[in-house]
């Protein structure tokens, strides 16, 4: 087990280089369109078996989060277009111009709809032999069935889930006993619930701390000893974290990486939060500024970061 979380903490490190760039992306109305229709959502993975993180993946994207103007006009979510529909249409330019869409009278009449399309296409029925947890099993099998002419479709679902941690969603639909199973291991493993996410600055990877963190929590997510943590940090044991500080996963940099060669001190910053900022070693970043440990920069100074 213990290899195993080695295994996954080096799989999100090695992702959050190439991601890092989409999970700093986060938007006010992806969150807003997640807070409203993930119940909706859930209900619907309960019906009918299908991720409600795949759900809320392809409600986003298909919708520009709600914001089209087919889902505000049409409260057409999903892009679903008119085949075999007796319902009210409307047409829009898509792959071809002037295509045909369907028409709901209430965004819950789409998601609805939505399932249904998936559970009654014989293209789609593959899918359903897939676990709800299986999102990435799902996605792929969205796009090889054809729900969508785009040959980055399952990339985007499979990014749109783990940047806005959908997938905690689908253990909603688990069973009694699955349910169990994982309870008693989040007592063991709390961060599994909602784990951190990672980003990458100067060339390393570091999480923000949350309310309640502590550095044996972080240390225990990321299979790194915690001790390590507070001196990767320039920090001591008995620091408790707060909201907001940048927690750094491996060593720091000797120096500041190009362009930034000189910071101009602003009020509120110490020689701590500069070198967290910058991800320098504390030591070295007074070294570089022949400044002895207990030095305070004043306002305007200029510290060399390089």
């Amino acid at each position: 087990m213990r290899q195993t979380f080695r295994t996954l903490a080096l799989l999100l490190l090695a992702i959050a280089v190439s991601t890092a760039g989409h999970a700093q992306r986060r938007n006010t109305a992806y969150n807003d369109y997640i807070k409203e229709y993930a119940p909706l959502a859930i209900e619907q993975m309960k019906k009918y078996k299908i991720p409600a993180s795949i759900t809320l993946a392809q409600g986003l994207l298909e919708s520009g989060a709600g914001r089209s103007l087919l889902a505000r006009k049409s409260h057409n979510h999903f892009g679903i277009k008119c085949h075999g529909w007796r319902g009210r249409k409307v047409y829009h330019d898509d792959d071809a111009e002037d295509e045909c869409f369907r028409a709901y009278r209430k965004v819950e009449d789409s998601y609805e709809d939505h399932s249904k399309f998936l559970v009654e296409g014989r293209r789609y029925q593959f899918l359903f032999k897939l676990k709800t947890t299986d999102y990435k099993g799902w996605a792929k099998g969205l796009k090889k069935a054809g729900y969508a002419t785009d040959p980055s479709y399952a990339n985007r679902l499979i990014t749109i889930i783990e940047d806005y941690e959908l997938y905690k969603y689908d253990s909603k639909g688990m069973s009694k006993r699955e349910a169990r199973r994982w309870a008693k291991l989040l007592k063991k493993k709390p961060w599994l619930a909602n784990p951190h996410q990672t980003y990458l600055a100067n060339g390393l990877v570091y999480v923000v701390a949350r309310e309640g963190d502590t550095f044996r929590l972080l240390g225990g997510e990321f299979d790194i000893s915690w001790k390590k943590l507070v001196k990767y940090n320039d920090l001591h044991k008995e620091y408790t974290l707060e909201p907001g500080d940048i927690i750094y996963l491996k060593k720091k940099n000797k120096k500041a990486q190009k362009p930034y060669r000189e910071y101009i001190v602003r009020d509120g910053d110490s020689m701590h939060s500069i070198s967290q900022k910058f991800g320098i070693r504390l030591k070295n970043l007074y070294k570089m500024n022949k400044c002895d440990d207990d030095y305070v920069p004043e306002v305007g100074t200029r510290l060399r970061l390089r």
